[in-house]
């Protein structure tokens, strides 16, 4: 009698639960051979400089996917957060850390809105997010004038381009933020709620688990991780720019797609989350190096987000 259970081979299963780590460690090797600036300790710092905001981000978005969501705002809430700060704190002379800390609330008030346009007002989430991208730009266009806003002062540009035993700053809260994602959803009854709304909504609100709330929360907290990776984007370019961050929801996707988050919810974690960063942060990176201009790197970044999405189709299929 034939059985159809078929138990995968070890390297199989090996090569399944470690996929992103290889690809991150083969990316890593190629460029390695390309280029004998690649692994110097300086430009290593660099790369994880130059991923850490967008893994901040993308940590946030994460927490949206995983329950089958998305948000498409996440660039404009970082450009008027960015700007929300800086000019509390210089042109209303709030001081740099109430700016700061308004700036905040203000991201998670956005991501707030949010998550209510998606669970009282029944909006898709990619409506919904699309239609705040669109109005958070705004706002920051008219808050700003459209210019820049300079001027801020020394502790405010200390969070971007401050290091701490030879650490920059910004890879320090990137660290923080994956501590705390990674307790939240690996520990917590919250973590466990958004894994399971993502999986299957409708049983698990029959469960008893207030899936409402889980929507809103999780939205709430892409706004705080936006709100703060515009204040810390600000802090590095010395200024709040009212069209920073432009286009930053893509590779804010990118990244957890990459990382082998289920873009129908309910699977991946946010490790998978910041290696899909590193791909995102060692491409561009190596690709500099080997002289390839930005025209292509845009082409070969979507290659493979389509891939990694297809990845994702054929995974779900499987399961």
């Amino acid at each position: 009698m034939s059985s159809n259970n078929h138990t995968p081979s070890p390297l199989v299963e090996l090569l399944r639960r470690y996929s992103v780590l290889i690809i991150l460690i083969g990316i890593a090797a190629i460029f390695a051979l390309g280029s004998e600036k690649f692994l110097t300790a300086s430009n290593l710092l660099n790369i994880a400089l130059q991923t850490s905001i967008i893994a901040i981000v993308a940590m946030g978005m994460t927490f949206t996917i995983l329950t089958a969501g998305i948000d498409l705002s996440v660039g404009s809430v970082m450009a008027l957060s960015g700007a929300l700060a800086a000019g509390l704190a210089v042109r209303q002379e709030l001081g740099t850390y109430t700016a700061i800390t308004l700036a905040l609330a203000g991201g998670g008030l956005l991501g707030l809105i949010n998550g209510l346009l998606i669970v009282k007002g029944k909006m898709p989430p990619f409506v919904a997010t699309l239609a705040m991208l669109a109005v958070a730009r705004g706002l920051t266009l008219v808050y700003t004038d459209g210019r820049p806003i300079s001027g801020i002062d020394e502790r405010f540009i200390f969070l971007g381009n401050g290091e701490v035993l030879g650490v920059p700053l910004p890879v320090i809260f990137m660290i923080l933020a994956f501590i705390i994602a990674f307790i939240v959803l690996r520990y917590t009854r919250f973590g466990m709620y958004v894994y399971a709304t993502g999986g299957n909504e409708e049983i698990s609100r029959l469960a008893g688990i207030q899936t409402a709330r889980i929507t809103v929360g999780v939205y709430v907290i892409s706004g705080l991780t936006a709100a703060l990776g515009g204040i810390l984007l600000a802090a590095r370019l010395w200024s709040a720019q009212p069209n920073a961050a432009a286009g930053w929801e893509l590779d804010a996707i990118a990244a957890p797609v990459l990382g082998g988050i289920s873009l129908f919810g309910g699977v991946g974690s946010v490790t998978g989350t910041v290696m899909g960063a590193f791909i995102l942060g060692i491409l561009s990176n190596g690709l500099n190096l080997m002289g390839v201009q930005s025209f292509y790197q845009q082409i070969i970044k979507g290659v493979v987000l389509i891939l990694a999405v297809m990845l994702d189709l054929f995974t779900k299929r499987r399961r």
